[in-house]
């Protein structure tokens, strides 16, 4: 594959504040590679007709919601973890072949890790769709075996509840209301809110939770989200979006460089670094 003009973009409505094209082009730039990565404007209803029309130049594509789910009927092959969660965040033009894969989950495993988080036993997730799934089968790889999932309609929680079964998380669909009493009975390890940035839940966490568990606040822009700012009156930890997106980009890079997710690149260390450096 020759890396002449090779193309790739961050797909997404809005799109105008992602931060992935400086985090790639910096990977590229390390790597020796004169690629391009732009930011361009597609919703769901679009995705499919832009991803199948992408000439010879293209190399692959980050998605952000909805597209994660829109995207997956105009693919040719998907990963197992894009399976497992019904979402592929990442789309890599590979000899005609459109191949999905989801490297969402890889980065919340990688910024909990980051944060000292590397085993648990109970968690929270607010919010129900994409990256709820991701957040859930990467809660398993960490041990979880109950989240109580915090939704506006708890009725919604169904397939959330399936999918928990499949990864061995018993999952317990309640109203986000239940937030302002969680931990009061039984320990939380890990709040992960899926809120779109901004969002306010509308209820205060209670002081047990905000003082025993970590939040990892997925929105990085605006910040702190308000509830992110609860924790950081209240002296709790928190961490925010940003080691996810730094993360799920990295094994994009190695999906987009190799074609493989699981194999690291060439002077990752390096990599990483330069990538962290351009947050």
């Amino acid at each position: 594959m020759s890396d002449a003009r090779t193309r790739l973009a961050v797909l997404g409505k809005p799109i105008t504040h992602s931060k992935s094209p400086g985090l790639h082009l910096a990977a590229y730039h390390r790597l020796g590679l004169d690629w391009s990565y732009d930011r361009i404007e597609v919703d769901g209803a679009g995705v499919g007709e832009f991803v199948t029309s992408r000439d010879a130049s293209w190399r692959g594509l980050s998605l952000t919601m909805p597209l994660k789910y829109d995207v997956i009927p105009v693919l040719d092959e998907i990963d197992a973890v894009a399976r497992l969660t019904g979402a592929a965040n990442t789309v890599l033009f590979d000899d005609g072949r459109r191949l999905g894969f989801n490297t969402d989950v890889g980065g919340i495993v990688r910024s909990l890790a980051d944060a000292g988080v590397e085993r648990a036993r109970t968690a929270i997730v607010l919010g129900g769709g994409a990256t709820a799934a991701s957040a859930l089968v990467a809660l398993a790889e960490l041990g979880v075996a109950h989240v109580h999932l915090l939704l506006r309609r708890p009725e919604a929680g169904d397939v959330l509840v399936e999918l928990g079964r499949s990864v061995g998380i018993r999952v317990t669909p309640a109203h986000i209301a239940d937030l302002a009493t969680a931990a009061a009975t039984e320990a939380v390890d890990v709040v992960v809110s899926t809120l779109p940035g901004g969002t306010d839940a509308g209820v205060a966490a209670s002081e047990d939770l905000v003082g025993g568990a970590l939040l990892l606040d997925v929105a990085y822009a605006p910040w702190p989200t308000p509830l992110a700012s609860q924790w950081i009156a209240a002296g709790g930890r928190v961490i925010d979006g940003s080691g996810m997106l730094l993360h799920q980009a990295l094994l994009q890079v190695r999906v987009f460089v190799g074609g493989d997710p699981t194999v690291p690149l060439p002077d990752e260390a390096d990599v990483l670094a330069v990538m962290r450096e351009s947050l």
